[in-house]
């Protein structure tokens, strides 16, 4: 998220009557983003982290712009070509190398629910910045996700180097960062870009994104080139897990409404744990259940998306 999802510029919508219309979709976009943790580890281990991230926002970029040109949403995006450019590098270019850096020493698990921290930070965010202050139960929830992330870093907190050359240490601190990025861009996006066209500010967010790693990417870019596989994850995850998960997204928000639609972050590691165990071979640990547990409940409270005591 990634998340990513609560800082495109989506505008509220009414929650639909019925979950039939949108429950589909919510799998499904589950499963597509938690299948780019997979795609990333596999293209990061031959392109290395930055370019990793540059070739996904690329592909992610060649793939919305001709949809923005067909709909006419052109001269909005070249009115607003800045703020969005900006914005992806925030939401996009930094949380991309971030993650695709920390995938090669941890698992696409622990990634993945450091991920679902997501919208902690961007509840924190915009208490500091947005002054959205939050109520005695949101800031509750504030503390416990953050106490979880703690111990779940703790069982991660060696800083000496691993089989890959990175400590996990500093793949813990590039995925929190990730989330912080997220966060920010969050708050960013709905005071600088509320009500702009969902998919001008998803293009124009990777092609800025795309331009801003360009330079890092070709400069790292590995000697050797990589094979067919890390091409066709990379492919993957540009199109799929980023281009038409926006789509997938955007439609979400307006058949189940913005709470539920940012709450598909709390069911992304139960795909990615599942991927990571299947095709790599990763193991599940108590200790990362119960932490996962800790942290998804603390958001939940966080986010205001689960309230003791309220009436249903």
């Amino acid at each position: 998220m990634n998340a990513r999802s609560s800082a495109i510029g989506v505008p509220a919508a009414g929650l639909a009557a019925s979950p039939k219309s949108w429950v589909a979709d919510f799998v499904l976009l589950a499963a597509i983003w938690g299948s780019s943790f997979l795609f990333m580890r596999i293209g990061a281990v031959e392109f290395g982290a930055l370019p990793t991230a540059a070739v996904r926002v690329a592909i992610a970029a060649l793939f919305l712009l001709p949809l923005v040109w067909l709909r006419g949403l052109m001269p909005a995006l070249r009115q607003h070509w800045r703020r969005t450019f900006f914005i992806g590098l925030l939401n996009s270019g930094i949380p991309f190398a971030c993650f695709s850096f920390a995938l090669l020493s941890i698992s696409t698990g622990l990634s993945s629910i450091l991920n679902a921290t997501v919208p902690m930070f961007g509840a924190l965010i915009a208490w500091l910045w947005l002054k959205d202050r939050p109520g005695a139960w949101r800031i509750a929830g504030l503390v416990i996700g953050f106490a979880g992330v703690a111990l779940l870093a703790w069982d991660q907190a060696t800083f000496k180097s691993g089989a890959s050359g990175i400590a996990p240490g500093w793949a813990v601190l590039a995925c929190l960062l990730a989330c912080v990025c997220y966060g920010i861009s969050a708050s960013y996006t709905k005071r600088y870009l509320a009500g702009l066209p969902p998919l001008v500010t998803a293009a124009g967010s990777q092609t800025g994104a795309t331009l801003g790693l360009a330079l890092p990417a070709l400069w790292l870019w590995p000697a050797r080139m990589p094979g067919a596989s890390a091409w066709l994850a990379l492919l993957v995850v540009g199109v799929v897990c980023t281009g038409i998960a926006y789509i997938v997204f955007f439609r979400l928000i307006e058949n189940a409404g913005p709470p539920r639609a940012l709450s598909v972050t709390f069911v992304v590691p139960v795909f990615a744990v599942f991927y990571g165990v299947l095709f790599l071979g990763e193991s599940v640990t108590p200790w990362m259940v119960g932490c996962a547990a800790v942290i998804v409940c603390g958001t939940a409270l966080s986010t205001g998306l689960l309230r003791p005591g309220r009436r249903r």
